[in-house]
C-alpha cells in the first residue's frame, strides 16, 4: 500500500540545500533565503513564497510550492521553467542539467536543462517508474526509491553510480555526479560509484537517519544530532565533527551545511563564493 500524500511530502521535505557554489534554505514562513555565487541568478529567490521544498542545483534553484507547482531561477531558467506546467508534485530534486519531480501518484516527471553542449546520457528516462516514494537527481543520473525499499537508477553510469539493483530495505537515497548512497532501515549506509576520495567509505556508519552525497564527499546525520562525513576534505567540507543538535544536512560541491534544531544553519568548506555565509539565518525549517 502506498504511503499517503502527507507522509510522502514530509519524508521528502528539503529545508536546506547546498549546490555547487550556493546554498538555499526554506524559512518557516515559506520564503527562501540564498547565499553564494549568483552569476546566473540562482540566488534570486527573494520574491518566493508559499514554498515547502527547496533544491539547489549546479547553478540553478528549484522550489516546490504548497499547491504542488514548481518554480525555478538560475541558468537557463526559461528551460527549467518548463516545470511550471507540472502539478500535483510532492518532492523535487535538481541535478547538474536536469530536474526531477515526484508526483503524488508515485510517478516521476523530468526536464533536461539544455546548455550549449550536448550530453550523450539520459538521466530523464523515468516514464515507466511507478510507486516511487523518494527521488534524487545527481550530476547526470536520476535515482529513485520505491515503496518496496528498492532503488532504481538511470543515466550516466561511468563510475557505477547506478549499480543499485542489489540494494534492499532502503529508506532514503542521495546521488551525486559520480556516486550514490542509500540509507538502510537499520541505520547503516551503502554506497556505489567513484571512491577515489573515499566518499563511499560508509561501511562503519551506524545510527544514521539522513544522508547526502556530493561531488566527492558524503555526509550522514546521526540520530543523536551529530554529523559524520567521508571523502574529499580539501576545503574542510568534512569537518563536521563538532556539530551538535543537527536535524538536516546537505552536501554541496565543496561545502557542507547543517540545519540546527533552533532554526540556525552551520556551514563548513569552500567559501570563495560566500556559500557558507549562513551565520545570520534564523527561523529555517
Amino acid at each position: 500500500m502506498m504511503p499517503n500524500i502527507e507522509d510522502i511530502a514530509k519524508n521528502n521535505q528539503t529545508r536546506i540545500s547546498a549546490g555547487n557554489f550556493h546554498t538555499v534554505a526554506l524559512k518557516k514562513d515559506g520564503t527562501v533565503v540564498a547565499v553564494g555565487l549568483n552569476t546566473s541568478g540562482q540566488c534570486n529567490t527573494q520574491d518566493w513564497h508559499d514554498i515547502i521544498v527547496v533544491s539547489a542545483g549546479s547553478d540553478h534553484t528549484v522550489g516546490l510550492k504548497k499547491g504542488g507547482t514548481v518554480i525555478a531561477v538560475g541558468s537557463n531558467s526559461d528551460i527549467q521553467c518548463n516545470a511550471l506546467g507540472w502539478h500535483d508534485i510532492i518532492a523535487v530534486s535538481t541535478g547538474r542539467c536536469h530536474i526531477a519531480g515526484l508526483k503524488k501518484d508515485g510517478t516521476i516527471v523530468t526536464d533536461i536543462i539544455v546548455f550549449n553542449t550536448a550530453f550523450p546520457w539520459s538521466g530523464c528516462d523515468t516514464k515507466d517508474w511507478r510507486d516511487v516514494i523518494a527521488i534524487s537527481a545527481g550530476g547526470d543520473s536520476t535515482v529513485v526509491l520505491n515503496k518496496e525499499g528498492i532503488v532504481i537508477a538511470v543515466g550516466n553510469n561511468e563510475n557505477g553510480q547506478c549499480n543499485t539493483k542489489d540494494w534492499c530495505d532502503i529508506i532514503a537515497v542521495s546521488t551525486s555526479t559520480s556516486h550514490t548512497v542509500g540509507l538502510n532501515k537499520d541505520g547503516t549506509v551503502v554506497a556505489v560509484g567513484n571512491n577515489e576520495n573515499g566518499q563511499c567509505d560508509t561501511q562503519d556508519w551506524c545510527d544514521i537517519i539522513a544522508v547526502s552525497a556530493s561531488y566527492s564527499h558524503t555526509v550522514g546525520l546521526k540520530k543523536d544530532g551529530t554529523v559524520v562525513a567521508v571523502g574529499n576534505n580539501e576545503y574542510g567540507q568534512c569537518n563536521t565533527q563538532d556539530w551538535r543538535d543537527i536535524i538536516a544536512v546537505s552536501a554541496g560541491r565543496y561545502h557542507t551545511v547543517g540545519l540546527k534544531k533552533d532554526g540556525t544553519v552551520v556551514a563548513v568548506g569552500d567559501n570563495r563564493s560566500s556559500q557558507c555565509d549562513t551565520q545570520d539565518w534564523r527561523d529555517i525549517g
